[in-house]
């Protein structure tokens, strides 16, 4: 048996593949059928002239998802998906779908699609992501095993908060109070002081009641820990990874991102070629009040310009659509231009309505950066403003200690400061990195514990860290999903993950 994503290979030859179809049409003696098998998407043509009478009927009982084999000679076509066509001369129908498949091609709502998420895979749009999801996968686990890393693994059920006490689903265990992981990443100090450098790579869990785009439930992490490395030495390894994965996933699907996702790989390129600006927090403040310039330019001027050409093109395309509109008046206009009209209305207005939706939001994003308050984590509005000032992620380092986690270490010349790093991405897809080096003080460390009101008995096994052999050492934390909408342009995290668990939503 041979698959779709082998037919290159095939051109000339007679092959038998199985799958599904997913769309058909007809035309006189003609049954076109769209198939898929898992490794891709395929026009098959029933022509009656070829396959006969038998197969040309049995073509045209097929609904949508039906399961079948097909039996043909493969022929080169450069106008079709892949470069290729199968001219049928067999079916052998598996599974006869009977009812009509629940997605159609007309619009969905988002939460009908979620709750038939399970069939909503089979699209060729979740297809893709899919498909990029598995190519990151690969790519990071090829990146540190390249790198000497020891991949190893961190419990899911703790008994201690890592990233704060306020986000944490608790859980029995055996009659315990337990909690499921937030991080593996004090675990993962541990095992670097056993290994010298790991990752982990596993679910992870936070209890946050939010519903943006950009917030899982439960979503995959991938968390090196290095032994002797300082801050510097960990953002040069946050770059060189970054860059070695994007370079890898754009190799691998490339056609998936640019014929399926439509994603521009040029912005995704310049992350490969260009270094990663690193800014200072205190710097970061000052670019988002306006009051520090990149290439020339203030965040205000630039995002002033930026909502003055939204709004000239939102005049061109609402131009436009009415006068398409004005042209479907036409009581003359035959069936087929008068769809091919309403088609393209259709798609300028859903086009419309982003570019207006964008268009609100910029107002809210300068009046959000003029008014950031020195000492707060950036929100999603301030970094989307931040990442807007550059073509490449950002590294943000040396935050205020408040707003980060009680195990990152003091910068020396700052005792307000903790050595972390963020990364943000840019398009607006904000922090896809949080990392630091990691406090060696055990003095700080137990201080830190008792303001933020930690109980030290689930604590005492990683204090000891320090008392034995304590060595300077980082890490850091890359969200896998995030990483994927970055990649693929996917405006919302739930596309990412085959089954999303966010905040109202624990099904399918």
């Amino acid at each position: 048996m041979v698959t779709i994503s082998d037919l290159r290979n095939y051109i000339g030859k007679k092959v038998l593949l199985k799958g599904w179809v997913i769309n058909s049409r007809s035309s006189k003696g003609i049954e076109f059928l769209i198939f898929r098998d898992g490794t891709g998407f395929l026009q098959c043509v029933a022509d009656v002239s070829i396959c006969g009478e038998e197969v040309y009927e049995k073509a045209k009982s097929l609904n949508k998802e039906s399961s079948l084999e097909l039996e043909g000679n493969v022929v080169s076509d450069d106008r079709q998906l892949g470069g290729v066509e199968l001219q049928i001369t067999n079916i052998e129908i598996i599974h006869l779908n009977k009812e009509e498949f629940p997605i159609t091609n007309k619009p969905h709502g988002i939460e009908f699609l979620m709750n038939n998420r399970h069939l909503w895979l089979r699209s060729k749009r979740q297809w893709a992501l899919m498909r990029v999801r598995n190519a990151t996968i690969f790519a990071i686990h090829n990146f540190f095993q390249s790198e000497g890393f020891m991949q190893m693994d961190s419990p899911i059920f703790t008994a201690n908060a890592a990233e704060g006490t306020t986000t944490l689903f608790k859980t029995s265990f055996y009659e315990q109070d337990a909690y499921l992981a937030q991080t593996g990443q004090l675990y993962g100090e541990a095992m670097a002081m056993a290994m010298g450098k790991i990752y982990t790579f596993g679910p992870t869990f936070r209890a946050e009641k939010s519903k943006t785009r950009r917030h899982l439930s439960e979503f995959w992490m991938i968390e090196p820990e290095m032994a002797f490395f300082d801050n510097d030495m960990n953002m040069d390894l946050i770059e060189k990874f970054i860059k070695s994965v994007v370079k890898e996933v754009i190799e691998r699907t490339e056609f998936e991102l640019s014929e399926i996702l439509e994603r521009d790989l040029d912005v995704l390129k310049k992350t490969v070629e260009i270094d990663f600006p690193r800014i200072s927090y205190d710097d970061a403040v000052k670019i988002l009040h306006g009051e520090k310039s990149v290439n020339g330019k203030t965040t205000i001027e630039l995002l002033n310009e930026d909502l003055q050409k939204l709004n000239q093109t939102i005049d061109e395309i609402s131009k436009s659509i009415a006068e398409r509109e004005q042209m479907l008046l036409d009581k003359n206009l035959n069936k087929g231009k008068r769809n091919f009209i309403q088609n393209k209305v259709d798609t300028l207005k859903n086009e419309l309505k982003e570019l207006q939706e964008k268009a609100s939001h910029i107002p809210e994003w300068m009046n959000s950066a003029k008014n950031f308050e020195y000492g707060n984590d950036f929100g999603g509005a301030d970094e989307t403003v931040l990442t807007r000032m550059f073509e490449v992620p950002i590294m943000v380092y040396n935050w205020p200690k408040e707003v980060k986690a009680f195990y990152m270490k003091r910068a020396e010349d700052n005792d307000n400061l903790v050595k972390g790093v963020d990364v943000l991405a840019p398009e607006g897809y904000g922090e896809i990195v949080g990392g630091s080096e990691r406090e060696t003080n055990l003095d700080l460390l137990l201080q830190r514990i008792e303001n933020e009101k930690l109980p030290m008995e689930p604590y005492e096994w990683y204090l000891e860290l320090r008392k034995y052999g304590s060595v300077p050492h980082s890490g850091f934390g890359l969200g896998l999903e995030r990483l994927i909408s970055w990649i693929t342009g996917t405006k919302h995290i739930r596309e990412t993950i085959p089954f999303p668990r966010m905040y109202g939503r624990l099904t399918p």
